[in-house]
């Protein structure tokens, strides 16, 4: 029997970005009042509609490591405050990963958007960064898909500053999708050479990982996982995590953990100038960081937008004028 409750204090902490990071598209001199609304979680595993397919990730028998949250029921809840005037929604305490696959409204073009929503690695934020993307791409004739993937994962700390979790689940997940998308493309009717990833936050960090990762980061399953896990675009959306932000505010050197790749796939970077949960020096870092490795780099930078408004209009242009950006830079690249 499912239950209802309002989100104790350890869950709290657990969603410490709600507050932090999706409050964030409110936060602009156009935007309205912030509007705050009780945070409820419901136990029950997150399930799409109709018209989404969700596929797990990887067979039963496969033995995952388990999130912070160790054996915790999968769980469903809003956040606060209302982003766009809605409530936005997440899953969190995922054990067993799944992509929901979504497809095209419009002529099939082959290409395939592998969405990863943001939540801080606490949670995914299945409707603001997932489904309402999905519902726009499928639009564009494309195939989409929504990654839910293992959360929460903290990343620890080392005399105060941040660190890479060594083993990253996300970023396991996101690659296992992407191999088997590639090796299921004729019966999804998708071009396995135009699979691209959009991530936001810290779905645009995984996003960053999978472009720039030489190698698969976890053991073989199966057939699929001889295919590349290389995504062939990327968008990233007011990502972070990215840059060493302890040598001041002068300074544009990435973290140690991030490694550039040559091989990384063109890539489109969108970000708001006030945002004040993952600074405009995060995303410059790295589009310098792969221009300097040849790598073709886009960016769309706007003055206001704040953190996390997804696909929601507001006031502020970013937030109905960037898919159009993501539309024509897909047809520039010759994926659309």
């Amino acid at each position: 029997m499912s239950r209802f409750r309002f989100i104790a204090p350890c869950l709290l902490i657990a969603l410490g970005f709600a507050d932090a990071v999706f409050s964030q598209a409110t936060h602009s001199d156009t935007s309205p009042a912030r509007v705050e609304v009780p945070k409820v979680e419901r136990e029950g595993v997150w399930q799409p509609t109709a018209d989404g397919m969700q596929v797990p990730l990887w067979p039963e028998s496969v033995a995952l490591a388990k999130p912070d949250s160790g054996d915790h029921p999968e769980a469903t809840g809003n956040g606060s405050p209302l982003v766009g005037g809605r409530r936005w929604h997440w899953a969190s305490y995922v054990t067993r990963p799944t992509m929901t696959i979504y497809r095209p409204k419009a002529p099939n073009s082959g290409a395939t958007m592998l969405v990863l929503p943001g939540g801080g690695f606490h949670a995914v934020a299945t409707d603001l960064e997932g489904t309402e993307i999905c519902d726009w791409v499928i639009q564009q004739g494309m195939t989409c898909v929504m990654l839910k993937y293992r959360t929460p994962q903290v990343w620890p700390k080392n005399n105060g500053k941040q660190q890479r979790p060594k083993v990253l689940l996300g970023l396991e997940d996101a690659q296992r999708a992407m191999v088997l998308l590639r090796q299921r493309a004729s019966s999804f009717e998708i071009d396995p050479h135009k699979i691209g990833v959009i991530g936001f936050s810290a779905g645009a960090y995984l996003a960053t990982e999978m472009s720039n990762a030489e190698q698969r980061t976890y053991p073989p399953t199966d057939a699929a996982d001889r295919l590349s896990t290389r995504p062939d675009f990327a968008i990233i959306a007011y990502t972070a995590r990215l840059l060493d932000n302890s040598k001041g505010k002068n300074n544009l050197q990435l973290q140690p953990w991030v490694k550039i790749s040559a091989n990384a796939p063109p890539t489109l970077i969108i970000h708001a100038m006030n945002d004040t949960v993952d600074d405009i020096r995060q995303p410059m870092a790295y589009a310098l960081a792969l221009n300097d490795a040849g790598v073709r780099v886009d960016m769309r930078i706007y003055a206001k937008g704040g953190h996390a408004f997804g696909m929601r209009p507001t006031a502020d242009p970013i937030t109905t004028e960037w898919p159009g950006q993501v539309k024509q830079w897909l047809h520039n690249i010759g994926m659309l």
